[in-house]
C-alpha cells in the first residue's frame, strides 16, 4: 500500500473523484469495521473523499461483506480484496461461497498488480469451482482503481433500478390513460351522456361495472347528473331492449 496515489487524475487531466456526480450519484456506503482496520489510513482517507465528492454518505458498521452500497433504492454487497496472497487463497473463496448465499447482488473486487498474482487467481478460480457471474469477480491493478470500480458498479445498479422503475411507471400511466379512453368510449355510447357526465361517473362511482351495479339513488346523490340521464343509464345497463336496440346519434 506504500504505492497508493491519492492524486488520482486520468489521462485527460480530469479528477476521477467526480465521475459519478456528472451522471447523478448519491446513496449510502456501509464499510466493514474489520476491513477498515486492515487498510492503510491514506486509503481510507481516499475512500472517504471519493465518496463525499460523489454524494455518498459513509458509515462504519460491523457487516459481513467489506462494503454494502445502497444507491437508487438498491443494495449491492462487495468483497474488496486488497492483498492477494498466492499461498492462502482458500479463506477468500470460502468467504465468497458463504456470502453469495446471503446477498442477491454480490461483487468481488480483487487487486492483482503482478502477473504471478493474476495467474494464481485464474488457477484458483477454476480450482474452487466458481461459476461465471455467480458472483462477478472484478480484477484490478491498484487500490484506487478497485474502489472506483466498486462505486461505479453500485451506482450503475442503482441507475438501472431507477430506470426500470421509471419505465414501469410510464407503462402504468399509459395503461391508465388507455383504460380511461376505453371507459369514456363505453360510457359516452349511452344516449345523452357526454364526456363531462362520464368523468363525473368515473370519479364518483368508478368502473363501468360499478356504474352498472349502482342504484339510481346512489348516482343522483354522488354526481351532478340529472334524473333523466340517470334514468337512461339505469335502463342502458338493465333493459336489454334498450341497450341492444339501434341508436341514433
Amino acid at each position: 500500500m506504500d504505492n497508493f496515489n491519492a492524486n488520482h487524475v486520468d489521462s485527460n487531466g480530469v479528477d476521477s473523484y467526480q465521475f459519478v456526480n456528472s451522471g447523478g450519484g448519491g446513496g449510502v456506503c456501509l464499510m466493514s469495521n474489520t476491513w477498515k482496520d486492515e487498510q492503510h489510513s491514506s486509503f481510507i482517507n481516499f475512500i472517504s473523499s471519493f465518496l463525499t465528492a460523489n454524494a455518498f454518505r459513509l458509515n462504519f458498521v460491523p457487516v459481513a461483506p467489506d462494503f454494502i452500497f445502497n444507491s437508487g433504492g438498491l443494495s449491492v454487497a462487495f468483497i474488496f480484496i486488497t492483498n492477494w496472497d498466492c499461498n492462502n487463497v482458500s479463506p477468500i473463496f470460502n468467504r465468497v461461497q458463504k456470502l453469495k448465499m446471503q446477498f442477491a447482488r454480490l461483487y468481488v473486487v480483487i487487486t492483482l498488480p503482478t502477473r504471478e498474482q493474476t495467474d494464481s487467481f485464474v488457477h484458483s478460480y477454476f480450482k474452487f469451482g466458481m461459476v461465471l457471474g455467480k458472483p462477478t469477480f472484478v480484477p484490478v491493478q491498484d487500490l484506487e482503481m478497485g474502489f472506483e470500480k466498486v462505486v461505479k458498479i453500485a451506482h450503475s445498479c442503482g441507475v438501472c433500478k431507477q430506470q426500470n422503475a421509471r419505465e414501469k411507471l410510464k407503462a402504468e400511466r399509459k395503461q391508465s390513460v388507455q383504460r380511461m379512453e376505453i371507459f369514456l368510449r363505453v360510457v359516452t355510447s349511452i344516449p345523452g351522456i357526454d364526456n363531462h357526465d362520464a368523468n363525473a361517473l368515473n370519479q364518483a362511482i368508478g368502473s363501468v361495472e360499478a356504474i352498472a351495479r349502482a342504484s339510481k339513488e346512489h348516482i343522483l346523490e354522488n354526481t351532478d347528473l340529472s334524473s333523466e340521464k340517470v334514468e337512461i343509464i339505469s335502463r342502458f345497463f338493465r333493459d336489454p331492449k334498450f341497450y341492444l336496440g339501434p341508436k341514433i346519434n
